[in-house]
């Protein structure tokens, strides 16, 4: 029994690091849109072009996104159609430049100092122990990927719902494992909005 309450516990702690390892979104709501009556959607061509775009990893990227946010609408009971759809989607992706801060505490070295003591006539070692000095500042430049998805109500033709996460990405170009990181944590808050 102990043996299993330690297999548990274990498989608890690695779960809530796990966890805690995401990225942080964002969503913001119509609060008067009846997600309830929603159960379809059409994504919306980006630049009336479709397959005739130029630029062939903006349709990597575009296919991933579109890929990892149906998958996460159809564990809703969403469907994609080509008609009369209840919602229209559309996402943004943003890589942009900036900078990250990290402080560190400095602690002096710990050191030692012999000196003589006149009355037992003797070399005594007196020991100073570490002391806090300060901060140290590192600044270093990072990509940021921004990926922000927007649900637009086809007979209001309102947005109804928005969600959008940010991250540190490693290029220009979001990976695939990058793209389902961040539409996944913001559809972790889709459900608790909807409700």
């Amino acid at each position: 029994m102990k043996q299993k309450l330690k297999l548990w516990s274990v498989f608890s702690i690695f779960v809530v690091l796990l966890a805690s390892c995401g990225t942080t979104a964002h969503i913001e709501k119509d609060d008067n849109a009846d997600f309830a009556r929603y159960k379809s959607f059409k994504w919306i061509d980006k630049d009336g072009e479709g397959k005739n775009d130029a630029n062939q990893k903006n349709d990597f990227t575009e296919q991933r996104i579109r890929v990892a946010v149906n998958k996460e609408l159809e564990k809703s009971g969403w469907k994609e159609v080509k008609n009369r759809p209840d919602v229209l989607l559309s996402y943004d992706v943003l890589v942009e430049r900036g900078t990250k801060e990290s402080t560190n505490p400095v602690y002096t070295r710990p050191t030692s100092r012999v000196v003589f003591n006149p009355y037992t006539r003797r070399y005594t070692t007196i020991f100073y122990p570490s002391q806090f000095a300060g901060y140290e500042r590192d600044e270093r430049t990072i990509r940021e990927g921004t990926v922000t998805i927007s649900m637009i109500d086809t007979k209001t033709d309102k947005t109804v719902w928005q969600g959008w996460t940010t991250d540190e990405v490693n290029s220009k170009n979001l990976t695939i494992k990058e793209i389902q990181n961040s539409v996944r944590s913001i559809f972790k808050k889709f459900d608790v909005a909807k409700n």
